[in-house]
């Protein structure tokens, strides 16, 4: 009878030991299943945070090509402005050296 309730001990401390192992190990699975995940998390991030540095660059960018083209407008419609000045002296003085204009 004694030997059977050693018996009976050992079976239910192996089992008591086997089934912790096991908890150990499921837990160590979750644990490393979370750091798999944070880890893809924190790629998913960076390429994320990339993907938006490169958008904001991009619109950098096209702010300053913009910005470029208003300013050569500018001068484009400044110098237009100073050439039909000119094209007005121009005629003017043509219209003051003409000898069949200033008889009329």
């Amino acid at each position: 009878m004694a030997t059977l309730i050693v018996i009976v001990l050992v079976v239910v401390v192996v089992l008591v030991v086997v089934g912790i192992v096991l908890a150990r190990r499921r837990a160590q699975s979750k644990i490393e299943d979370r750091r798999r995940q944070a880890g893809e998390a924190r790629d998913m991030a960076q390429v994320t945070q990339l993907e938006a540095d490169r958008q904001a660059a991009e619109a950098q960018e096209r702010a300053a090509r913009a910005k470029r083209e208003q300013l050569a407008a500018e001068q484009q419609r400044l110098a237009a402005a100073q050439s039909r000045a000119n094209a007005a002296d121009l005629h003017a003085r043509a219209d003051e050296l003409d000898p069949d204009l200033s008889e009329k």
